[in-house]
């Protein structure tokens, strides 16, 4: 193995296959998608994106867009990853949000230092990049594109949201 060079996956880029594709295609527009079942009876939202309904197991699900905006549920302050690119991030905020259309949401919180944080507070969806194309983990996925966009809050009303022309997420 001498002089052969070792690549590091990024835990922080998403294992994109022809399910998540929509997913993944609206969050690098700035959108945040759901799956709705559409079962007669049933009709609620989930997240995290699955081929079936959680609550009813109806396959009969459809992607519709998520409003943006949601409240902090809870947190926890990460002070140590060993996992790449987390490691040059902490100290940061891995939360879970209430999404307003019900689903509960893993992510991160930013633009908020932890004093501020309360539970309940309004929050509202941004997306941070992340470049593609030197891992693996995006192979099926626009890995020639211009990377990805992982979903992630700020406080509402807290500076700038990723918005590209013709997107209607709230802030």
């Amino acid at each position: 193995m001498r002089g052969a060079v070792r690549s590091v996956a990024r835990a922080d880029l998403p294992e994109v296959d022809a399910f998540t594709r929509p997913y993944w295609a609206a969050a690098g527009e700035g959108r945040l998608l759901l799956r709705r079942c559409r079962a007669e009876g049933c009709g609620r939202a989930h997240h995290y994106p699955r081929e079936f309904c959680p609550y009813c197991w109806s396959e009969d699900v459809d992607w519709e867009p998520a409003a943006g905006r949601g409240t902090l549920y809870t947190w926890s302050v990460v002070h140590r990853n060993d996992l790449p690119p987390f490691g040059e991030r902490v100290p940061y905020v891995a939360a879970v949000v209430d999404l307003a259309e019900g689903p509960r949401m893993m992510t991160e919180i930013i633009g908020c230092s932890e004093a501020e944080l309360r539970i309940g507070m309004p929050v509202v969806v941004d997306f941070r990049r992340a470049a593609a194309a030197s891992t693996s983990r995006a192979a099926d996925g626009d890995a020639d594109g211009p990377g990805f966009a992982v979903p992630v809050f700020r406080p509402a009303g807290n500076g700038p949201v990723f918005r590209p022309a013709g997107n209607s997420v709230a802030g």
